[in-house]
């Protein structure tokens, strides 16, 4: 089990290399960690045992403890450890590199938006990831990633009260950002936690009913 000072295997090196699922982080955080006398296995996710993610994500704080420098501390028994929190809308995760793989996240700041592919671990009640691959994109990959996961699931009917729950959610949106003139449908899609499709429908079903407006294609406003 690695502690938040132990120092897991570098990002060079060459393992056994599991299947690194395409995940929003609201899906991750359902997982449940699996142990074996204190070791994380897999996270269990529906039918699948997940150790590697693929996520896309918003860095929104960040940590580098670079560990002491002076001149009598052999280098190897310098403590350095590097965190970043990152955010794609649906949840938070912690990323954390020990020692030398501390360099690749010293390079993001707070604002980018990132690909990561890594390993899952869990410590003292946290998941984290340790990453293998991490690398900033343009933040539109976002909402790229959304659709394309939404669109790999299969569809599952929606009950009447799914459908009420999530216009009202809608609705509420709308409201909320009249004060800064409006929103975008795109940053409906990415705050909801509703498939593209249902969003679009309901507020279609809105501009039907006269509850808001469109001043601009994709721009969305409440009528009061």
């Amino acid at each position: 089990m690695e502690g938040e000072n132990s120092a897991p295997a570098p990002f060079t090196e060459q393992r056994k290399r599991n299947i690194a699922y395409k995940l929003r982080i609201g899906d991750v955080l359902k997982g449940v960690p699996m142990m074996n006398e204190g070791r994380f296995l897999f996270l269990e996710l529906g039918d699948k045992k997940v150790v590697r993610v693929n996520i896309l994500a918003n860095c929104v704080d960040k940590f580098i403890q670079e560990g002491s420098r002076a001149s009598q501390v052999p280098p190897s028994e310098v403590k350095q450890f590097a965190s970043l929190t990152v955010d794609d809308a649906s949840g938070q995760l912690k990323l954390k590199a020990f020692g030398e793989d501390i360099e690749p996240l010293k390079e993001i700041v707070q604002g980018d938006t990132l690909q990561i592919i890594g390993n899952m671990r869990e410590w003292n009640g946290e998941l984290y990831m340790i990453p293998e691959v991490l690398k900033k994109v343009d933040t539109r990959w976002l909402l790229v990633r959304k659709l394309e996961i939404q669109n790999a699931r299969k569809d599952m009917p929606a009950t009447d009260n799914k459908d009420s729950a999530l216009k009202n959610e809608v609705m509420q949106k709308i409201r909320d950002a009249e004060s800064d003139g409006g929103i975008d449908v795109d940053t409906i899609i990415m705050d909801v936690e509703a498939s593209p499709d249902a969003i679009n429908v309901e507020v279609k079903k809105l501009l039907e009913e006269g509850l808001i407006y469109e001043p601009r294609p994709g721009r969305l406003r409440y009528l009061g």
